[in-house]
């Protein structure tokens, strides 16, 4: 697996999963994840290119370094494959209510990885870690209103609708969790 931190970001497990940093190795199977039109139907609509990809990519490495959080990549412990991603940021979002300054979690996976619960182990964890690292404080994450998944993944781990608005010009329901 490496060394247990890399670039500021700290290693963390679940029981099937590390999260760790992204490297350069992930990047191919970050691309075709995000190039699958059943991961991004949710986020952001369409798939992304190769390009579109590597810039969000290297995102992940200036969040860490510049905010002290970010998203892991997501390594399946049984094959050492990267699944997915997941974390935390602040995009500086164009969005009403603003929720600029509080960390929005977020999860991602491959569509080999769907349906398995991963998603509920992981974003326990890193809930866990945010708990330990934010000092309790709220947290929040926008979901689309058709991505019912993703919607009970949240509620199983505490986090409760504020309201409905939009982002992009779509609906997108604001989520927060007060540990």
């Amino acid at each position: 697996m490496g060394s247990s931190k890399a670039a500021g970001v700290p290693v963390i497990e679940t029981e099937r999963t590390f999260l760790r940093a992204h490297r350069l190795d992930d990047f191919d199977s970050y691309v075709a994840m995000w190039a699958d039109p059943s991961v991004t139907r949710f986020v952001g609509g369409k798939p992304r290119t190769r390009e579109e990809s590597w810039l969000r990519f290297l995102r992940h490495a200036g969040l860490w370094s510049l905010l002290g959080y970010g998203f892991w990549a997501i390594e399946d412990k049984a094959t050492g494959r990267f699944i997915g991603e997941a974390g935390f940021h602040d995009l500086k979002r164009d969005i009403e209510p603003s929720i600029e300054g509080v960390p929005e979690a977020g999860w991602a996976l491959a569509s080999n990885a769907h349906g398995q619960g991963f998603a509920s182990e992981v974003v326990g964890r890193i809930l866990a870690w945010g708990d330990e690292t934010f000092g309790r404080a709220r947290t929040v994450c926008i979901i689309d209103p058709e991505n019912t998944g993703s919607l009970n993944v949240a509620a199983k781990c505490g986090y409760r609708e504020v309201l409905r608005t939009t982002y992009h010009d779509a609906a997108t329901i604001l989520l927060e969790r007060r540990p």
